[in-house]
């Protein structure tokens, strides 16, 4: 008997000791502290994890001070940023372990707040300088740059300074002037069966609606004015951005014409019987269909560029096509076998083919969207 009473006695020691070498042996060091004590708050006795945590927490504690002195020697302003999500993962532990009875009574948590509160100073100050001193600089991407380091600033510790002062500073020396010309077309039309109505009204009309859409000269969504070129010769404006539009490879070709026929019937009843029993005959005719069609397709070029340097800010091509038909029909045969349908196509007399301007109207309703996307992306931080 107690032979078998040291063998069990033997075998729980060692599944306890395996089970917490299991623990001290995860890659993920930091979950397994959190899910420790999550073990402890079920179980408060159990072994493994009484035995694991205070192995545990001083070896991942002495990790995260580790990386912290290495981050207090780098240059970038980047490592604030590391430092204090390094503290504040320690003081994530320090708050699961003092808030667990169990846990609190193994482990000794160090409380890392005061330390956060001292890295926020330090950051939001350096943060705040290096913002002060791209305010200096003319350069647009400088004052985005400065624009987010006080908008850092002010995260770290609210109200910091003049931080919101000069985050506005910022933002009104990075808003841009943008004049967006009209579309040109360089897509070279030799089909002269089309018209030209309407068509500059087309043109005009998307780089009007683009910049109505964008906000105008009262844009509040983006750092950016819009202007026609109009509006920039008018009121002087000497723009930072110019947008040109151009389309190409336009191609709207003649109506291809399809001849076919199709063979249609109908039961119809044509009497009755002696005994008043309807009497039903099959009568044919023959649908004849001429349908004409067409494809158009049409490129239009982006172009975005700096009005003083010429500088290429960004290019882009968009394409898109437009489908169209229109059937009518004859028919032979008896009229008694056509369909509504059969008769809707007999009655089109006339084909509503459109006119050029209006399927230019319909590219544009389709490359429109992300023409304006690719603007206001670029404008956009």
């Amino acid at each position: 008997m107690k032979k078998l009473l040291l063998i069990t006695s033997t075998v729980l020691l060692f599944a306890a000791c395996k089970t917490s070498k299991d623990y001290l042996s995860r890659v993920d060091e930091d979950k397994t502290l959190f899910d420790v004590v999550k073990t402890l708050n079920k179980r408060s006795t159990d072994d493994s994890a009484t035995r694991a945590l205070p192995i545990m927490y001083e070896r991942v504690q002495q990790n995260h001070l580790k990386k912290i002195n290495n981050y207090k020697n780098y240059r970038e302003i980047t490592r604030w940023d590391k430092i204090i999500d390094e503290y504040s993962l320690l003081q994530s532990m320090y708050e699961v372990i003092s808030s667990s009875g169990a846990a609190s009574r193994l482990v000794n948590a160090a409380n890392y707040q005061n330390d956060i509160y001292d890295a926020k100073q330090l950051a939001a100050e350096d943060y705040y300088q290096l913002g002060i001193s791209l305010l200096q600089s003319s350069r647009r991407d400088d004052a985005k740059k400065a624009y987010s380091y006080f908008k850092k600033t002010d995260r770290y510790v609210s109200g910091y300074k003049d931080a919101i002062t000069k985050m506005d500073e910022a933002y009104q020396n990075a808003v841009i002037s943008v004049v967006i010309n009209p579309v040109q077309d360089n897509s070279f039309f030799f089909n002269t069966g089309w018209g030209n109505y309407g068509y500059n009204y087309s043109n005009e009309y998307f780089q009007q609606t683009l910049i109505r859409e964008l906000g105008g000269t009262y844009s509040s969504r983006y750092p950016a004015k819009f202007f026609t070129d109009w509006e920039a010769r008018r009121d002087n404006i000497q723009p930072d951005w110019v947008v040109d539009l151009t389309l190409r490879n336009m191609d709207i070709p003649r109506p291809s014409i399809s001849n076919y026929s199709r063979n249609v019937s109908n039961r119809i009843e044509t009497g009755k019987d002696t005994s008043g029993k309807p009497v039903y005959q099959t009568v044919h005719a023959t649908v004849n269909i001429s349908k004409q069609f067409f494809t158009a397709r049409g490129q239009m070029d982006v172009n975005i560029t700096d009005a003083v340097s010429r500088k290429n800010i960004g290019y882009n091509s968009y394409s898109d096509d437009y489908s169209w038909q229109e059937e009518h029909a004859t028919y032979t045969g008896d009229s008694r076998a056509l369909s509504n349908n059969d008769w809707a196509l007999i009655n089109n007399k006339n084909y509503n083919q459109p006119r050029k301007e209006e399927v230019l109207n319909e590219l544009y309703k389709k490359i429109y969207p992300r023409v304006k996307n690719r603007i206001s992306y670029a404008v956009d931080w």
